[in-house]
Order: C-alpha cells, then structure tokens, then sequence
C-alpha cells in the first residue's frame, strides 16, 4: 500500500507542488484499490489524514484569530475603521494554507468515493442470528460467507463497551477459529452445536451469520465490514 507519513504535510520541504505530487499519488492508489473494492486499510487510513488536515487548518485560523489587532488608519468618508493584523501568514505559513486548501478537497473527494463503495456492499450484507440469543450477547461467534464460496469460516468475537460522559463505544475483537463446508448436513445451526462443543464455557452462544453474494475481498473489505455490521446490529438490538 502507497502511504502517507502522519506528518507528510509538514515533513521535509513544505512546498505546494511537491506536496501536491505526493498527495495525488496517494489518492491515486487509493482509487485503484477502492474500484477492486478494497476498502481497508485505505479508507479509515483516508479518513485519519482528512481529519488530521482539518484539525491542522482550524488550528491555523483559531491561531490567527487569537492575536490582537491594532488600528492603522480611520476612513472618515466611510465611517469604519480598517484593522490590520499585528502578525500575517509568511511565505511559509502562506504555502502551508495553499497545500491545506488544495488537499482537503481532493480528500473528499475520494472520501465521497469510498463512502458509496461501502454504503453499496453494506447494502448487500446479510445479517441473522443462529438458534437462541442470549442476553449476553458481547460474546459468541460470526459466522461469515461470501460470493460463491461454500466455504464458512468461523470467528469469535467479544466487544467491549467505553464509556465517557457524553459518547458510549464499542470495541470488537475477532480471533479466528475454523473454516466448514457447508453442505446438506453441515448447516449454520450444525455448526453452532459443533462450537458448543468446542467450548464449553459458551453453552449457548451468541452466533450471528453475516453473508454476502458478491465476491468482496475477504480481509480488506468482508470482515472489517461484518465486524461493523455485528456490533451496528447488536447495539440496535441491546
């Protein structure tokens, strides 16, 4: 994957072709794997670099609007007094705002093409669960299937909930645990009993099934998707 540096905006020269080079190369590999639907790492890794050049430019301008101004002349024909900054942008500080005004744009306008990918594949994603639900339902399994596989693979997920005095989040943690074939006998519920089994300490766990028909690339797009999928559908459902 083509990266850009946490600090790629300011590292090295600060000059607004080059940084624009580096940023275009960036979104362009972005977008080649956005169209084979490869959305992560490529779309939070987006996301942080947009929210780190918003957070840049609102700091710039609480900056400069924290200064004080003095009066430099007085118009008596229009009865308004003309201010001037005690401290303007230099050449420097100038190009950096010419990179920021370039580059968030650009940024999202891949994110705009990121969020339609995604909005369409979640669209297409199958959610329900096996037998029972327990009330505990932070830990289980998913069961997850996609395209024209027959295969189901099999993770454990347990999701852990922070709080603060405004916000509430949730957290999820997979492990992997084993792939089936499914076929006449081995049906979802066939293999949540085979996992009863295989763990005794979850007597009737929280099982979800998450599948698709499309062929979605499995580790950079399927999973993290059914890992948001899952904890959307629990937390719509706690």
């Amino acid at each position: 994957m083509t990266t850009l540096n946490k600090n790629w905006i300011t590292e090295n020269h600060i000059d607004f072709e080059y940084k624009k080079y580096v940023l275009l190369a960036y979104l362009q590999k972005v977008s080649e794997n956005f169209t084979d639907h490869r959305l992560y790492p490529y779309l939070s890794d987006l996301v942080g670099h947009y929210r780190s050049l918003k957070a840049l430019r609102e700091g710039k301008h609480n900056l400069f609007s924290q200064f004080p101004e003095t009066m430099v002349r007085t118009d008596m024909e229009k009865f308004h007094v003309i201010y001037e900054k005690l401290i303007q942008d230099d050449g420097l500080m100038q190009e950096l705002e010419n990179i920021l005004e370039f580059s968030i744009p650009q940024m999202e306008i891949y994110l705009n093409e990121g969020k339609k990918i995604y909005d369409f594949l979640e669209d297409k994603l199958k959610i329900f669960p096996v037998g029972l639900i327990p009330l505990n339902k932070e830990e289980g399994y998913m069961l997850l299937r996609t395209g024209n596989s027959t295969d189901t693979l099999v993770y454990n997920y347990a999701i852990t909930i922070f709080e603060n005095p405004t916000e509430k989040y949730r957290a999820i943690h997979v492990s992997y645990i084993a792939s089936y074939e499914k076929s006449i006998c081995v049906t979802y519920e066939a293999i949540k009993s085979d996992l009863i089994q295989y763990n005794k300490s979850l007597p009737n766990p929280a099982t979800y099934v998450i599948e698709s028909d499309l062929d979605i690339p499995f580790d950079e797009t399927f999973l993290p998707m059914a890992k948001r999928s899952l904890v959307k559908w629990i937390a719509g459902t706690a």
